[in-house]
């Protein structure tokens, strides 16, 4: 059998396999591409389009010039970035095929650029661009994206030994990029077609711009840098050290995760690459901080090289990763007892003791707290001792190290006088009064009979108006103490007898004439 009649056979089974649709109504546009017996090459394409229905004739066919038989495909790139990939095109066409050759579809267009190729082995160089606007009617006007990079080996200082190159890139969204120019230190812009190479030593300035097909041009831009001779060499390897930091346990231990940092510096021809490997594994570079969160012992080994090709000794660090405790969201368990002389009525005589307990069996107990009556809340440290008599209301909550705060809870008791009345003839007024002056202060019972005008005695001689004050203070502060009186409120009963003119002789006088 002669390769014509091979091939013929093995694109009738090709054809049979990815044979077109059948051909659609015509849409918007119409987009042609030819091929014939050159594999180097489509023999026609499109260069541009608008976005929207498009119609695609794909002909390889004897009257477009195939006069073999050479089977082409016309296919739209779906992988490589950079090209839309929302189209699919993927036609095998040859003058033996049922459509002899000319096929027929419809696409969807976007903006933007495709990239077409024969997907036929050997047939690498039919290959090409297609860019699509907008539709719209509106011209690019956007001018492409340019920049530069500049390679070369480096010393410490940064600058240039021996030659440096300078690489451009450019891209445009739009009409696609048309030319890239270059110059250095302002010898005039001439054709990018590669990267340039820099040799003399010196400062240098390299600026570059691009124009798209629509004529926008670019901003442009430039990089500078220095080139010098070569140094000595380099026999010296780099200095390389390794951290590990991250949460620990008293054992010494990483919770979670370990982060290992490397560092690598090198005075001579500078560092090049930095590499670890952890448990043994292959080296791999050095780019940012390792973390390790598989649970277990570890070593990382790290070894540095510089430009002149020196390595450093292979260094490790070890350490062991545990897992992180689990999380504790239960609340302490709290309880209080009240303790004390009780009467026939349950009522504690004189004094009533309220002891609180907290446990926590997860972070464990951060702080207790308590309240009197109505005050505010307090540390509590030790067992709290009442002695105001009357009814009484301790609540009491913990907290532990996690945050978690318990419910509050109470305990309520009566505190009544452990037995003789110290002030049978008791001032048993509702508030506190002094002089002329309603404190509002509820004048309760101390304790023993007494209530809290019996202890100001407000009709007892004093030296003087200081002296009933001080008087007035040291009653009071008991009494604070003891849960009788909050802060404020004593503070409401010294600044009335502060007001009042108890002990003043002057008044006194004038009483007695």
């Amino acid at each position: 059998m002669s390769v014509r009649a091979m091939l013929s056979t093995l694109l009738l089974v090709l054809t049979a396999a990815l044979v077109a649709p059948a051909a659609p109504a015509v849409a918007a546009q119409t987009l042609t591409w030819t091929a014939d017996d050159d594999i180097t090459r489509y023999k026609s394409t499109p260069a541009q389009a608008v976005a929207g229905a498009t119609t695609i004739i794909w002909e390889n066919s004897a009257a477009t010039g195939n006069t073999t038989g050479m089977p082409h495909t016309l296919t739209f790139d779906t992988t490589t970035d950079g090209y839309n990939h929302d189209v699919t095109v993927n036609v095998l066409a040859s003058p033996f095929d049922t459509n002899n050759g000319r096929h027929q579809l419809t696409v969807t267009l976007t903006p933007g650029r495709y990239r077409y190729f024969c997907s036929i082995p050997g047939h690498s160089q039919m290959v090409g661009e297609l860019v699509v606007t907008d539709g719209g009617g509106g011209q690019d006007t956007t001018p492409p994206t340019v920049s530069a990079v500049v390679t070369g080996e480096k010393n410490a200082a940064g600058e240039y030994v021996g030659p440096a190159t300078v690489t451009v890139s450019a891209s445009d969204a739009g009409s696609g990029v048309d030319r890239v120019e270059y110059q250095i230190d302002d010898t005039g812009f001439e054709p990018y077609t590669g990267p340039v190479s820099v040799s003399a030593i010196g400062d240098h300035s390299v600026q570059f711009r691009a124009t798209d097909r629509a004529g926008n041009v670019s901003t442009t831009g430039s990089v500078r840098f220095r080139i010098v001779e070569p140094t000595d060499e380099d026999t010296t390897p780099p200095t390389v050290t390794g951290q590990v930091t991250g949460s620990r346990d008293p054992s010494g231990n990483y919770i979670g995760t370990a982060t290992v940092t490397l560092t690598a510096t090198d005075a001579g021809s500078g560092v090049a690459r930095v590499e670890y490997n952890v448990d043994g594994g292959a080296f791999t570079a050095y780019t940012a901080p390792v973390v390790i969160s598989t649970v277990g012992a570890h070593m990382v080994h790290f070894r540095a090289t510089d430009v002149a090709g020196n390595t450093s000794a292979e260094q490790m660090v070890s350490f062991t990763v545990v897992p992180p405790p689990v999380q504790d969201t239960t609340a302490p368990a709290t309880s209080a007892t009240v303790s004390g002389e009780r009467d026939a009525d349950g009522a504690y005589r004189g004094t009533a003791t309220v002891t609180v307990t907290a446990t926590d069996a997860g972070s464990g107990v951060a702080t207790i707290q308590y309240a009197l009556d109505a005050g505010a809340w307090t540390t509590y440290t030790a067992p709290v001792v009442v002695s105001a008599t009357g009814a009484h209301t301790v609540r009491y909550r913990a907290t532990d190290v996690a945050g978690n705060t318990a419910a509050d809870k109470s305990v309520t008791f009566t505190v009544v006088p452990p037995g003789t009345d110290a002030c049978p003839a008791s001032d048993t007024r509702a508030t506190v009064v002094i002089g002329t002056e309603d404190t509002g202060v509820p004048n309760a019972d101390t304790g023993n009979g007494c209530t809290i005008n019996d202890l100001i005695a407000e009709h007892a001689a004093y030296p003087d108006h200081g002296s009933f004050v001080r008087h007035v203070e040291a009653v009071t502060d008991p009494l604070v103490a003891g849960g009788t009186l909050t802060p404020r409120q004593q503070g409401v009963i010294v600044r009335a007898a502060a007001r009042s003119d108890i002990g003043n002789h002057s008044r006194l006088k004038g009483v007695a004439q």
